[in-house]
């Protein structure tokens, strides 16, 4: 079985093993020699348990062979995001104060997407308790981008992003505080959606109500990522967020006419962030494609006053709540961006906290009412192209300092603010041939929409066909 079969789409990995063109095992073994191959290179999957997923495929032939009715990701091999709980599976955060830890249960999207049929591969990397969009943790070390090593793959989903991108899974699932499933998914020209908070139920966890941090799917094509949310969504009573809606309304058909479509654009959220001139380049070139689909584009954008004090606030609390007790107790332990990021949470106060949910409540309202005028808005979904891997983040943008890890991740974190869907769909590349993301926001809880619109956006393009050139692939010369 040649590894061709590790770059299909997942839809038609499916297929083929329901036409019993391919059986699960001999899909899994590509993906393992795919993985023997790469992930040397990439540093994308840090736990690696075949034996037990090999076990899983041979029962998924055993039922595909008794005719029995099967889940719609049968037979598809997935590592999951090595800071969602595995059962009997290494999950360590990327921190060495959980480097050996082991837990007893399965995340929820975990348990969902093993009961839809996917064979568990083991664990990508993450930075060290997902703070950050670049991935490298004192564990496993750093991700490398499968377009040139040298250059990072994002973040905090970077490990996913980076196996999609190579073929060693057909599927990832990640998470997204400030842009961890869109960022990766822009560096490593694959898709990653944002979904509405609550579209994905959350379980375990201690901030139950918080719409700040959700899970999510990514893909290699925008079918593939509405398919893996097919069955991540729908709701769950173990989740007070949770949304109604059955995730059976994504597994449906994308395709349809986008004509009439209102968009909205801005390179730089309407003047708020920098943009480095390539990555504004690449994004202002896809106006025009969405113009040749019939849409009525105009360059506009919310008022996102407030988005900054909101996310710095709420998510410094989340920090200081989650990972407090550990600084207290071995502050070596935590790496110095994660420290200051407790202290500030340490710093508010009650009407610290109070400020930033009336701000949060207005960002909600102007926004909503942006989009009674426009059905979509398109921006740019990392503001700098893929960086220097060794460098924790990028020092300026279009000359304009970034002073700390957060700053350069704005034109994610002003939308996860606002709570609205976004999907990151390959947008073209720079000159040196490093991917650039084009960042879709939709309505309120509009996550069918926004998907429908990259899909029509993908297939004008083409940009996420273009793989890495894997033949090419070697490690870099220093870590």
């Amino acid at each position: 079985m040649t590894e061709e079969l590790c770059l299909l789409s997942a839809l038609e990995q499916a297929a083929a093993l329901r036409r019993g063109d391919v059986s699960a095992r001999e899909l899994l073994r590509a993906h393992l020699d795919r993985i023997e191959r790469l992930n040397p290179v990439v540093n994308a999957i840090v736990t690696l348990v075949p034996d037990r997923a090999m076990a899983e495929a041979k029962a998924a032939d055993e039922r595909l062979a008794r005719g029995e009715e099967v889940g719609p990701l049968h037979g598809l091999p997935m590592a999951h995001k090595d800071t969602h709980l595995t059962a009997g599976i290494r999950t360590t955060f990327g921190s060495p104060a959980l480097a050996e830890h082991v837990p007893d249960v399965d995340d929820l999207v975990v348990e969902r997407l093993r009961a839809a049929g996917a064979i568990t591969l083991g664990k990508t990397n993450v930075p060290e308790f997902g703070g950050g969009s670049h991935t490298f943790n004192p564990v496993f070390g750093a991700t490398r981008n499968p377009y040139d090593p040298t250059r990072s793959a994002g973040g905090s989903s970077g490990g996913a992003a980076a196996a999609l991108a190579c073929g060693l899974q057909s599927l990832a699932d990640g998470s997204d505080m400030g842009g961890s499933l869109r960022n990766p998914a822009a560096f490593c020209n694959v898709v990653g959606l944002r979904p509405s908070p609550g579209r994905v139920p959350s379980w375990p966890g201690e901030a139950a109500w918080s719409t700040l941090t959700v899970q999510g799917p990514m893909g290699r094509t925008v079918a593939d990522a509405a398919l893996a949310l097919s069955v991540l969504a729908g709701p769950d009573d173990r989740s007070p967020i949770a949304l109604s809606e059955p995730g059976s309304s994504f597994a449906g058909p994308l395709s349809g006419d986008v004509t009439g479509l209102r968009v909205a654009w801005s390179p730089d959220l309407g003047g708020a962030v920098p943009v480095d001139p390539e990555v504004r380049a690449a994004v202002a070139a896809q106006v025009p494609v969405f113009e040749r689909l019939g849409c009525r584009v105009e360059e506009d954008c919310p008022d996102f006053a407030g988005a900054e004090e909101v996310f710095r606030t709420l998510r410094a609390w989340q920090f200081e709540r989650a990972l407090g007790g550990l600084v207290d107790r071995s502050p070596e332990l935590v790496k110095p961006a994660l420290r200051w990021n407790v202290e500030c949470g340490r710093r508010l106060s009650g009407p610290d906290i109070g400020r930033a949910e009336a701000l949060h409540t207005a960002l909600y309202h102007r926004v909503r009412e942006f989009f009674t005028r426009y059905d979509v808005l398109l921006l740019p979904v990392s503001q700098v192209a893929p960086f220097d891997a060794s460098a924790e983040y990028p020092a300026k943008i279009d000359g304009v300092a970034q002073e700390t890890y957060l700053d350069w991740m704005r034109s994610c974190y002003f939308v996860s603010a606002a709570g609205n869907p976004a999907l990151s769909v390959p947008a073209g590349f720079t000159a040196g041939g490093l991917p650039v993301g084009l960042q879709i926001v939709g309505r309120h809880r509009a996550d069918l929409q926004v998907l429908r619109v990259g899909h029509a956006y993908e297939r004008a393009t083409g940009h996420g066909t273009r793989r890495p050139a894997f033949a090419a692939l070697t490690p870099p010369e220093t870590d």
